[in-house]
Formats: C-alpha cells, sequence, structure tokens
C-alpha cells in the first residue's frame, strides 16, 4: 500500500522569500521588455524640460512637439499593455526550480507511480522525497533577464538616461513646471494676468551699461545694434509686441511669442499691446566713423633712419587697430639717372599703428617709430595716409601728407654713391647694366683714396662681378637676384660710412669729414650733435695716445715738465676749438662753423707733423716687442699665401704658375717671398732662411708641405720666445695679451700638424686663427703699455707710426695692406693686389660650382667663400 507524500505547500511556505523575489523579477522582466520604448520616450521628454526647451522655442513649436510626444507615448503605452502579460505563482515556481539541480519541487509534488504497496519501493521514495525536500531549502531567489540589447540595439534608452543626467546636474526640476504655463489658463499667469519685461543691451565695445525697459517711460536712447529681448507671460495672444526700430517686417505670429529678440536699426517706435503695455520712442544714436589726423609738428629722424611719426585718433567709443600707406608720388619723383626708367611694380608700404595698452582709446595720440631706410623708396617722395577702424567695421582716413620717405643719411661719398646704386637696382632691374658701369668706374684707381681698407674694395669688386653675372643671364634678374645684390650694397654701404678703423687717428679724421658732409648736407640737429660727440671722443682718444708717446720721448731727453705744459695747451686749444664750432652750429652759423672746422683740421695735422718729426732715438722693449709681433704676424700671412698657392697647385697643377710670377709686387719666387722680415734678429732665428731655401727646390706635394711645415715650426718658436721676453705688464688687457699670444702659439701648432699631414686647407684655417690671435695679442699689448704708461711707442705704433691698415686690415687671403701713401711703386703694387684677389675671388666661385672635384677641396672653397 502506497504511503502519503510530503506534501510541497510546506516546503513553499519556507521558501515564501526566494520565491516571492523570483516572482517579482519575472514581472519586472516582462514589464521592462513591454514598456522600454515608453520609458525612454518618458525620460527623454522630463530632461528637456527640465533643461528648458520650451522657453528657448516658440509656443507654436511647443505645442506641436506636445502633440507628438503625447501619440508616441499612447503608441508605446498600447504597444507595452498588449506585450505584458502577469506572470502567476506557478510560473514563479517553475522558475525557482529551473535553477536547482534536479528539480526538487517538481518532485515534491509528483506522486509514486509504481510500486506502491511494495515495502522496499515505498522506502526507496521516501528516501528520494527527503533528499529532494533537503535541496529545496537551498533554493534562492532567480534573478530576471532585464538585457534589452536585442530589442534596442542602437541603446536609444541610454541616450535618453544620458539626458536626463545631463539635465539634472545642469537644468532644474522646478524649470520643468514653468511647461504648464504654455497651456491656454494654465498656471500662475492665470492668477496674476499678463504681464512683461524687457532689457536693451547695447554693443560690448560701446562700453554702456543694459537699459530695462520696465522702468523707461516714453523715450529712450540707444546705440546701432543694440539688442531688444522682451518676455512675454500670461495667456498666449493677450500681449503682443509692435516695433519699428529693426527695420524688418514683423509677422503677426511671431507678435505673440513668449520672447521675442531684435536689434536697433534706426530710430522709431516700440509697442506691447494688450493688459498693461507701453509705448516708447526710440533714439537710435548713430556710430559714428572713427578719425585719425596726422599734426603739422612733423616726424622725427634719428640719426640710423628711424622715424617717429605723431597722430592722433579718435572714435565715439574706442579704435580697434589702424594702419599707415606709403605710396610712392610719381608725380613729384625727379625722374633723372637711374629714375629715369620705367619702375618695377611695387606695393605700398603698409604699417600697423600702434594702439596704447594702457587706457581708453576713444581718443589718444601715439608714435608710428619705423625705420625705412633699407626699403627702395627711402628718400624719395611719397604720400602717407592713415586710417583706423573701430569695432563696428567703420573706417576713416586722414587727408594725405606729401613727404620724403625718412632714411639714414649716409654722409661718406662713396657710401652714398653705393646707397645711390641701391636705389637704382631696387627701382628698375633694367638699371643693372647702367649700374655695373658707375660702380667699375667708381672702383678705378681705388689708391686715390676712396676706399679705407682693401675689405671694401674688394667687396665691392665682389658685388661687381656677381651682378655682372646675374645680369648676363638669359632671363634678366630675378626677384631673388635683386634683392641679394640690394643687401650687399647696404652692407658695403654700411661699412664705407661707420669703417673698420681701428687706430684712434683715422676715427678723428673721420669724424672730421662725416661733421663736415653733415653740415654742407643740411643734417638734421641731433645728427649733428651725435657727430659732434663722435669726433670729440675720436680727439680726447687721439691726444690720450698723442700723450703717452710725448711723455715718452720727454722722458728720454729729460724735458718731462715742458711736453706736459706743451700737452695740456694743445688739449685746451682743441677743446676751445671744439666747443666753439658746436656753438656756430647751435647759432645756425654753418658757415662759420665750417671754417672753424677746418681751422681744427689743420691744428690737428700740424700736431701729426710735428709727432712725425720727433726724434727716433733707442726703441724702448715694449717698441720691440710690437715690431717683432708685426714682423711674426707678416711672416706668418706670407706662409699662408704659399700654403693657399700650394693648394691650388694640387688640383690645377700649372693653372696658376703664371700668377705666382712678380705677384703683386712681392718677389718673383716663393723664395724671395719667404726670405722676407725672417733675418736673425727681425723674428727668425738662425738657420730659418736657409731651411725654407731648401725647402722651396722640392717640386712635390709632400715636398712643399713638408717645408711649409719647417717654415711653421720656425714662427711657432720665434712666437715662443717673444712671448717669453715680454716686458713686464700687468692688469687686465697684459692678461689679455698673454693669452691671445698663448692662442696664436696653439693655432700655429695646428697649422704645423696640419702641414705634416698634407692638410693644406686646414692648415690655412689654423694660420687665419693664429694671424686673428696675433692682431687681438698686439692691440691688447699696445693698451697695457698705455695705461701702464710705460716708455714704449709700439703700444700705440699702430696709429703713430705706421700706416693706417698695416696690420688690422687685410684682403680676402689674410694679407695685410702695404705701401705709404705718396709712393707710385707701391700704388701699383696695390693695384696689382686687388686685380689679383679679384681673380682669385673668381676663380674660387668657378671651381666651387665644379662638382667633380673632390669634395675635401669642394668643402675647403665654400668655407672661403662663407668667409670672403
Amino acid at each position: 500500500m502506497a504511503r502519503e507524500q510530503v506534501p510541497l505547500t510546506p516546503i513553499l511556505r519556507r521558501l515564501r522569500r526566494p520565491l516571492y523575489l523570483t516572482w517579482a523579477g519575472l514581472i519586472a522582466e516582462r514589464a521592462v521588455r513591454a514598456f522600454w520604448s515608453l520609458w525612454s520616450v518618458l525620460i527623454a521628454v522630463a530632461g528637456l524640460l527640465m533643461l528648458g526647451l520650451h522657453d528657448m522655442l516658440p509656443l507654436e513649436a511647443v505645442w506641436l512637439i506636445a502633440v507628438v510626444v503625447l501619440a508616441v507615448t499612447t503608441v508605446f503605452t498600447v504597444q507595452g499593455l498588449r506585450r505584458f502579460r502577469w506572470p502567476d505563482r506557478d510560473e514563479a515556481v517553475a522558475r525557482l526550480d529551473a535553477a536547482l539541480p534536479g528539480h526538487p519541487l517538481a518532485a515534491l509534488a509528483d506522486n509514486q507511480a509504481i510500486g506502491g504497496g511494495d515495502s522496499g519501493s515505498e522506502a526507496l521514495w521516501r528516501a528520494h522525497i527527503a533528499r529532494m525536500a533537503e535541496r529545496a531549502k537551498s533554493a534562492q531567489p532567480v534573478q530576471p533577464d532585464l538585457r534589452l540589447s536585442r530589442r534596442d540595439p542602437f541603446g536609444l534608452r541610454y541616450v535618453a538616461l544620458l539626458g536626463l543626467v545631463v539635465a539634472l546636474l545642469f537644468g532644474s526640476v522646478w524649470r520643468a513646471g514653468t511647461v504648464t504655463q504654455t497651456l491656454p489658463g494654465g498656471g500662475s499667469a492665470l492668477a496674476s494676468g499678463p504681464a512683461w519685461e524687457g532689457w536693451v543691451e547695447p554693443p560690448a565695445y560701446t562700453g554702456l551699461p543694459s537699459l530695462y525697459l520696465n522702468d523707461q517711460a516714453g523715450m529712450f536712447r540707444a546705440p546701432e545694434g543694440s539688442r531688444v529681448t522682451i518676455r512675454l507671460y500670461g495667456e498666449v495672444g493677450q500681449l503682443s509686441v509692435a516695433q519699428t526700430v529693426s527695420g524688418q517686417a514683423q509677422e503677426t505670429d511671431a507678435a505673440t511669442d513668449t520672447e521675442q529678440s531684435f536689434d536697433i536699426a534706426k530710430s522709431g517706435t516700440l509697442q506691447i499691446d494688450g493688459p498693461g503695455g507701453a509705448t516708447w520712442r526710440v533714439e537710435a544714436i548713430t556710430d559714428a566713423p572713427p578719425d585719425v589726423v596726422i599734426p603739422d609738428t612733423g616726424l622725427d629722424v634719428t640719426f640710423d633712419g628711424q622715424m617717429s611719426q605723431p597722430f592722433e585718433a579718435r572714435d565715439d567709443y574706442a579704435v580697434e587697430n589702424g594702419t599707415a600707406s606709403f605710396k610712392l608720388d610719381m608725380d613729384r619723383v625727379d625722374r633723372r639717372y637711374g629714375l629715369s626708367t620705367k619702375p618695377d611694380p611695387r606695393a605700398p608700404i603698409m604699417l600697423d599703428l600702434p594702439m596704447p595698452i594702457t587706457g581708453g582709446r576713444d581718443a589718444f595720440s601715439e608714435n608710428l617709430i619705423e625705420n625705412l631706410s633699407e626699403h627702395p623708396w627711402a628718400h624719395l617722395p611719397v604720400t602717407l595716409t592713415m586710417s583706423v577702424t573701430d569695432q563696428s567695421g567703420q573706417t576713416g582716413h586722414s587727408e594725405p601728407v606729401e613727404m620724403v620717405l625718412p632714411a639714414r643719411k649716409f654722409f661718406d661719398p662713396l657710401a652714398a654713391a653705393v646707397i645711390e646704386q641701391r636705389r637704382d637696382l631696387l627701382w628698375s632691374k633694367d638699371n643693372a647694366t647702367r649700374i655695373t658701369q658707375l660702380l667699375r668706374a667708381i672702383s678705378y684707381e681705388p689708391e686715390q683714396g676712396l676706399f679705407r681698407s682693401e675689405t671694401a674694395y674688394l667687396r665691392l669688386r665682389v658685388i661687381l662681378r656677381r651682378l655682372e653675372t646675374l645680369a648676363d643671364t638669359g632671363g634678366g634678374l630675378s626677384d631673388e637676384a635683386q634683392e641679394e645684390i640690394a643687401q650687399a650694397l647696404w652692407d658695403l654701404a654700411i661699412i664705407l660710412e661707420d669703417g673698420d678703423i681701428g687706430d684712434a687717428l683715422e676715427r678723428m679724421r673721420a669724424a672730421q669729414e662725416r661733421l663736415s658732409e653733415a653740415m654742407k648736407n643740411g643734417a638734421s640737429e641731433e645728427e649733428i650733435a651725435r657727430l659732434m660727440q663722435e669726433l670729440r671722443d675720436a680727439t680726447q682718444d687721439y691726444l690720450r695716445q698723442k700723450s703717452m708717446q710725448a711723455q715718452r720721448e720727454d722722458d728720454q731727453n729729460g724735458d718731462n715738465q715742458m711736453s706736459e705744459d706743451m700737452q695740456a695747451m694743445n688739449q685746451q686749444d682743441l677743446q676751445e676749438m671744439m666747443d666753439r664750432i658746436q656753438e656756430l652750429m647751435e647759432e645756425g652759423r654753418f658757415a662759420e662753423a665750417q671754417q672753424a672746422l677746418e681751422e681744427f683740421q689743420q691744428m690737428m695735422e700740424n700736431m701729426q707733423v710735428t709727432q712725425g718729426q720727433q726724434g727716433q732715438g733707442g726703441q724702448s722693449p715694449g717698441e720691440q716687442a710690437m715690431e717683432g709681433l708685426a714682423e711674426t704676424l707678416r711672416d706668418q700671412q706670407g706662409l699662408s699665401d704659399d700654403a693657399f698657392r700650394d693648394l691650388q697647385e694640387q688640383y690645377n697643377p700649372g693653372g696658376q704658375s703664371g700668377d705666382s710670377q712678380g705677384n703683386d709686387g712681392r718677389g718673383e719666387s716663393r723664395e724671395g717671398q719667404s726670405g722676407q722680415g725672417q733675418q736673425p734678429g727681425q723674428g727668425q732665428q738662425p738657420g730659418q732662411g736657409d731651411q725654407s731655401a731648401q725647402g722651396q727646390q722640392g717640386g712635390q706635394p709632400g715636398d712643399m708641405a713638408g717645408d711649409l711645415a719647417g717654415r711653421q715650426e720656425a714662427l711657432r718658436r720665434e712666437l715662443d720666445r717673444q712671448r717669453n721676453n715680454l716686458p713686464g705688464i700687468g692688469g687686465e688687457a697684459g692678461d689679455a695679451a698673454r693669452e691671445s699670444l698663448d692662442r696664436a702659439g696653439r693655432a700655429m701648432e695646428g697649422a704645423e700638424e696640419a702641414l705634416r699631414s698634407d692638410d693644406l686647407a686646414g692648415a690655412i684655417d689654423q694660420q687665419s686663427e693664429a694671424m686673428e690671435a696675433l692682431r687681438d695679442g698686439m692691440r691688447n699689448l699696445g693698451e697695457a703699455m698705455a695705461e701702464n704708461g710705460q716708455q714704449q711707442q709700439g703700444g700705440q705704433g699702430q696709429a703713430q707710426g705706421q700706416a693706417p691698415g698695416q696690420f688690422g686690415e687685410q684682403d680676402p687671403l689674410g694679407r695685410s695692406q702695404e705701401g705709404v701713401a705718396g709712393d707710385r711703386g707701391q700704388f701699383d703694387q696695390r693695384e696689382d693686389i686687388y686685380r689679383r684677389a679679384g681673380e682669385l675671388l673668381d676663380e674660387i666661385r668657378r671651381r666651387s660650382g665644379e662638382t667633380d672635384r673632390p669634395e675635401i677641396e669642394l668643402e675647403y672653397l665654400r668655407r672661403l667663400l662663407d668667409r670672403f
């Protein structure tokens, strides 16, 4: 007989909590799947309302959106109700049982089908039921499946949720309640009746405050472009806006919008119709264009060509920016010489006007500061027009002012001539041929004294050859070539004007010439004052050097007191003369100032003649040291020339043999040149001349390099001896002299090693460095002896007893200018130097363009071109 089973109901009572949770999850699962589209729409709408979208849109648009949202909500609600089916208790039990191993709840609900009455079978069934009951006790709630990825593949529900989160962060829950105001007769507007408020916001650049329309009565004034904003509250249609200030036709439907905005474009009326409305007469304030004026006070120009042009600008509110335009006045251009050709097209000069950094911009005065000295229109007649713009885009212009484009004035005649040719070249590329002819005429017979240094002459010759090469091309000068030549001519003019004078006498003479030219050319007071101060400084430097020399000579003759008295008298006389010259110039008596300047020059020449006639007694140790270093410098220059010719011979055997014979009048052969100034006691040790002579007999590169290395070693040893025998001088200048000579010794040692390695290019570089260091050492040594007051003439010998430029000015190969004015033979020699240097530069330039040459040679040639 079958036994009674364990009932399921007691088990379910014990599983009430997991069963009900599973049941609730099942309800949620079905609700989410049925209504996810509905609550996505509701969340999106709530987010938009919290952000105040309904306040931004016209009322009609709000109503239309509301109708669409209502229709979509109805559709999704009906669709969800049709899909949703309420789960019963048995479905929850089945969901819970399916989650347990062996389905214990279903087993507890079963009956024993066979074996009833069999004690063994019944015992087995009871054991099975007991086991299932134990398993049912471990039941846990089943989590619902709320995933909607298959139903919402685009994640629209997350988009709606994101919008709600943004609304919660940046919107307001209370703002969503204002949607009731859009309903007819709804919200607080129905209780309070219709109302309005408005604002008038002037443009930001005016700096004027906003106007609250509710506080304005009858009439108000506002700038053009002011923004008017009006909000209407209450039932839609009770209030409307009418206006004639925007200049645009107003639609009837838009007149009742709850929020309206427009700009004031002209004077007119503004009216709010309805209960509590108002009417205003609006006067639009016109924004006048800005104005700029160039005063009649004129512009200031500094000695270097920097101009300072004052101007005054004003506007109703603020000037935004401005420009200055310089246009060439062709009617006033003197169309002669290089300006007679048709000019190349060139745009007007446009410069930005400076604006004040602090303070207001409604009315201000400023100065346009610019340096246009390098412009092609420098010193040509131009018309200046200034224009300013305000923030509304209006522009005002000044009256055109005729002027000559301010630029730097060149008082050196040669520099002025170079600048004139530069102007003609920039005026038209067709002037290239004419300019080359004039430059050749200018550079003819340079020994006549136009050029203060060979460097300036050689630079002019290089520019001339470059211009001829570029002008001979089929297409003529390009814009890049024109700018290149113009920049080179400008640099040359600066060198000619400012000079590269190292001694006080030449600086003084140059200052005298510049001051004389400035007075003749009618320079400004500022330029004349600057040149006068330059003359004072150069004269003081010259007198200081002359005083040192006179003191040394008088000490030897025991007449020191008399020298001091005479020197004080000379200084006092010169000072009085310079004061007189400046006084005459300040009074505008330039003719008398010019005569006084000539007298001053004559006095200085007499002092120089007296100085040259002073005794040439025994030399002091300082003089001997300076002369020895000068001899070493000349020997090093000659050695560098030989190394350069050997380098040419390596890559072009026999190509320069004809040029080396009688080169520049320096000797007929290398032996003759190497023997100059290298006698014992003249800067060379005994036996050095024999070594040089022997080394010159070889014809192979190795023999030549070995000979040059031997000569370089002898020079280095001689420099070491001179360094050890320097007079005892101290101070900063003395230390600098020793350091420069040490540097020269190291450079000579490097040149010697390069020569022994047959590296002629590297040796020439080291030799150039050694010569530069020697010059620095000699200059520092002279300063040190002048400071210490020793009885040496060598410290100032460069300015006192030698021709200017003997040590300080070189040609592109580092060789010093030699010769004294008045020696016709040496003039011929210098002319040959110029010719030879120009030929060498042309040959270097030609070889540098041959790509089949060895790379080491090309690299060295490029270094030479970069340097010279």
